[in-house]
């Protein structure tokens, strides 16, 4: 994917938390834009915000669990446009997610491999894990 441009796009930010070699997944609810999708968490940075503030922000709200940013693996633009920052998270061990029902349906953990199969899953995601499973994205 292309480097995205910061001036004018509309910019959003992902977590990628790995435990155990798992990802943390969510699906999507009823109620968001791609409903039912599966997706890392994350969403739209609002304005005066840093990447790393949005991702705290976006994960509590859709999961209620406190994230640290470590470092951005990856940048990309969606096909609607969209420059998307891919960033590190660690989330403690002792967290469980507790999706907020109106805008996560159920939360999962998913190898890379058995992300990468789901047929619902947003193409942007997608993206990032054939940019990972080619090497351009480290853990």
């Amino acid at each position: 994917m292309s480097e995205p441009s910061r001036s004018g796009a509309r910019q959003g930010t992902v977590a990628v938390v790995v435990r155990d070699g798992r990802l943390l997944v969510i699906r999507r609810s009823q109620q968001v834009v791609a409903p039912r999708k599966f997706c890392f968490p994350g969403g739209g940075i609002e304005p005066g915000e840093s990447e790393e503030i949005a991702l705290v922000r976006e994960i509590w709200e859709e999961l209620r669990v406190p994230v640290r940013p470590v470092r951005t693996l990856w940048r990309s633009v969606t096909p609607w446009h969209i420059a998307l920052s891919w960033w590190l998270c660690d989330l403690g061990a002792e967290a469980v997610p507790d999706p907020n029902p109106l805008e996560v349906e159920s939360v999962h953990w998913f190898a890379p491999t058995e992300m990468a199969q789901l047929a619902d899953l947003l193409e942007s995601n997608r993206h990032f894990l054939d940019a990972l499973a080619s090497g351009e994205i480290r853990l």
